[in-house]
């Protein structure tokens, strides 16, 4: 991620970055790092509304993980259980908390382990490396 420094994160792990060509999102569902916004007033005014805030921070869900009372402490994020990568939803029956660093860590692995699949693959397993 050179150049890029981190903004904030969201309680579902998308981590928000700025460098000289504008504000990017680590997306840990999807394994994506991408440009969406020219600058930070631009994604500022983009969460500044219902639509966005669903889209780029999970508000529903959320609010939802907090009405559930699902207890979330500080540097923890929710977290989805499987992954929707391998075939989870994008549900509360699938919300778990983990530590953020953890999170991220993992999915990377995650993400690294599939990235060359052809779709449809079936997975078998998943190895985590104390190590990377």
């Amino acid at each position: 991620m050179d150049g890029k420094t981190p903004l904030f994160a969201s309680l579902f792990g998308h981590v928000f970055l700025r460098d000289v060509h504008g504000i990017w999102v680590l997306d840990p569902n999807g394994g994506t790092l991408e440009r969406h916004w020219d600058d930070e007033q631009a994604l500022r005014a983009e969460l500044d509304t219902e639509d966005g805030q669903d889209a780029w921070l999970l508000a529903g869900l959320a609010i939802g993980a907090k009405r559930r009372r699902i207890p979330r402490g500080e540097g923890q994020t929710y977290n989805f259980v499987p992954p929707p990568i391998l075939g989870g939803g994008f549900d509360l029956d699938r919300v778990m908390v983990m530590d953020f660093s953890v999170s991220l860590h993992l999915a990377g692995q995650l993400h690294e382990q599939i990235r060359d699949l052809p779709p449809g693959s079936r997975i078998s397993g998943f190895q985590f490396d104390e190590n990377s």
